[in-house]
C-alpha cells in the first residue's frame, strides 16, 4: 500500500496515524519463498518534526512459515515489527543514492509500505529455526524425519581414524 506524504511534509508539527495492512501472502529472497500464515496491520505514526524532516514510526506483527533448520518440518515463527526511521523529504531520489540511503521504499513523496515492511521482516530473521529444542533431524541415509521414530537404516561404520573426536562428541550431546 502507498501512502503520500506531501500534506504531511507541507505542514510543520502535523502527526498522521494510520492503520495499514500489509498486503504480501509471501516473503521471497535469496533463501528462497516462505508463505505468511497470518498477519496484523501495521500501526503507522509519521510526524513532521519541522524542516521537511518526517519521523516514521510503527509497530505490528506477521507470522511466517520457516522450515525447521534439521528437519526440515514447517515452523510458524512470528516476527514482531518496530519500525523507526527519519525521512528527509528534501532529498531527492538520486540524493538519497548517492548518500548510500537504502530506502526503497520512499518515492518521491509515496511511502510503499509494503516494502517498508518487507525490509524490516529481512533485518529480523531469525537465523535459526527448529520445530523443537531436541528436535532429532532427518536421516541422513533415507531421509526420515527422525522425531517420529527410528528409520531401520544400518549405521555406517565409524572410521577408526575419527575414533577419538567421537569420543569427544559422545561426552558433549550438546552438539
Amino acid at each position: 500500500m502507498q501512502i503520500h506524504l506531501s500534506d504531511i511534509s507541507s505542514c510543520e508539527g502535523k502527526c498522521v496515524q494510520k492503520s495499514v495492512p500489509f498486503e504480501m501472502d509471501s516473503i521471497t529472497f535469496q533463501l528462497g519463498t516462505f508463505p505468511i500464515l497470518s498477519k496484523e496491520p501495521v500501526e503507522l505514526t509519521i510526524t513532521n518534526t519541522g524542516n521537511r524532516v518526517l519521523e516514521l514510526e510503527g509497530a505490528g506483527s506477521i507470522t511466517v512459515g520457516i522450515p525447521c533448520d534439521r528437519c526440515l518440518e514447517e515452523v510458524s515463527v512470528e516476527i514482531p515489527l518496530q519500525i523507526k526511521r527519519k525521512l528527509d523529504m528534501k532529498l531527492t531520489d538520486e540524493e538519497r543514492v548517492n548518500d548510500l540511503d537504502e530506502s526503497s521504499y520512499l518515492n518521491g513523496m509515496d511511502l510503499d509500505v509494503d516494502q517498508l515492511v518487507y525490509l524490516e521482516v529481512l533485518m529480523s530473521w531469525p537465523l535459526k529455526v527448529l520445530c523443537k529444542e531436541d528436535c532429532k533431524g532427518i536421516c541422513s541415509q533415507c531421509g526420515k524425519n527422525l522425531n517420529y521414530g527410528p528409520c531401520g537404516c544400518v549405521e555406517e561404520p565409524k572410521d577408526p581414524r575419527m575414533a577419538a573426536i567421537s569420543d569427544i562428541f559422545s561426552k558433549f550431546k550438546e552438539v
